[in-house]
């Protein structure tokens, strides 16, 4: 085929009228071009659309929708996540997005998280990264020295990545993300003999919270296979407990306290999400439900105190509590941020042939 025969993923992905599968996966061959960033580590694949022309709002279709649309394990753009996420061309811990619409005219554009599991409703690490690409795609305009509030719609609601830039170049981004709070604590998980005690919290995707040294292990990247093993027991045996907003418990974290300072809390953690994916940041998303837990557990306030969140190749975030919002459980809830820095790792183009004998793709665990 030609090399200019370049697919729009996104005109194919994300259906405008109807909540019907209106397509087949196309079943001659084509590329799919994506920019591929790391946030504190972890990959963020950006899959644009045709000519960077954000799709305009569609009215009552919100990203949301969109998502409940696509996750569909018959509809094509499913099968265009697996082939841009798992092996050969990415593997089990791989995450992107898919640029789209937004819900209205007050965002930028909207984004539909994806990982080898599917599509997620939420990802801070991959906000900060959409803040970068924005600015030096010049999606969004910036100053030459300054900030600019990129705005983004995705699935649990509207974030903003505020991003810093000197000399015309972006140096750092803050996740300011949606209403988070605790949701509940001091939850016994039964795993054979051992009791764990964990907290559940809300950053646009519900989190398990367990106290690293409980389970024997530090966070060391030596550890990662011990810790996939009990992210996957602790999500199984907490069960529908877990569950919030519709949605399944997203993640587990294991957290080791570092110590406290100068006003800050110091954890260094390990979140392992989907079926057993590890996040080598310290995990946007999560790191905003811990500021928000941390609140609840009465060790953080609005606008006193910070979290310095290292992850566990030890890149690190830091999460404050910047302002009050309104709460949907019995704890105290706050809109929080969470400063981190995202790198350019490659510009791809990516072949996809319905008839390679390993579509759409594979992972090994």
């Amino acid at each position: 085929m030609s090399a200019d025969n370049v697919f729009d993923p996104i005109a194919f992905a994300v259906p405008h009228a109807s909540a019907a599968v209106s397509a087949s996966f196309p079943s001659t061959p084509f590329w799919v071009p994506s920019h591929d960033y790391h946030t504190a580590g972890e990959p963020f694949r950006i899959v644009p659309p045709a000519q960077l022309a954000i799709p305009a709002p569609t009215p009552g279709l919100t990203v949301r929708k969109r998502r409940d649309i696509v996750a569909d394990p018959s509809h094509p753009v499913n099968t265009l996540r697996i082939a841009l996420c798992q092996e050969p061309r990415g593997h089990a811990d791989m995450y992107g997005g898919f640029i789209t619409a937004p819900d209205d005219g007050g965002a930028h554009f909207g984004v539909l998280f994806w990982h080898k599991d599917g599509f997620s409703t939420a990802c801070g690490h991959g906000t900060i990264a959409l803040g970068f690409w924005a600015v030096e795609r010049g999606v969004v305009a910036a100053p030459q020295n300054g900030e600019v509030d990129v705005r983004i719609d995705v699935p649990s609601g509207r974030v903003t990545a505020r991003v810093t830039v000197k000399d015309g170049r972006p140096v750092s981004a803050d996740f300011v993300n949606v209403p988070s709070y605790l949701i509940a604590k001091d939850v016994d998980v039964v795993l054979g003999a051992k009791t764990l005690r964990v907290d559940i919290a809300w950053g646009g995707a519900a989190y398990a919270y367990v106290h690293a040294p409980d389970t024997g292990l530090a966070v060391e990247p030596r550890n990662h296979d011990a810790f996939v093993r009990l992210g996957r027991e602790v999500k199984a045996a907490l069960g529908a407990r877990g569950r919030w907003d519709g949605y399944e418990l997203y993640g587990v974290s294991f957290v080791d306290d570092v110590g406290s300072a100068d006003g800050a809390v110091r954890e260094r953690n390990v979140v392992i999400y989907g079926d057993g994916n590890v996040d080598r940041s310290p995990t946007g998303s999560s790191t905003a439900a811990r500021v928000a837990l941390l609140v609840g557990r009465g060790r953080l306030a609005v606008g006193k105190g910070r979290l310095e969140n290292a992850s566990i190749i030890d890149t690190k975030f830091t999460g404050v509590a910047e302002a009050e919002a309104a709460s949907q459980t019995a704890f105290p809830a706050v809109v929080p941020r969470v400063t981190g820095h995202a790198g350019l790792v490659g510009e791809c183009r990516w072949y996809i042939d319905v008839k390679d004998e390993t579509f759409p793709g594979f992972t090994f665990r």
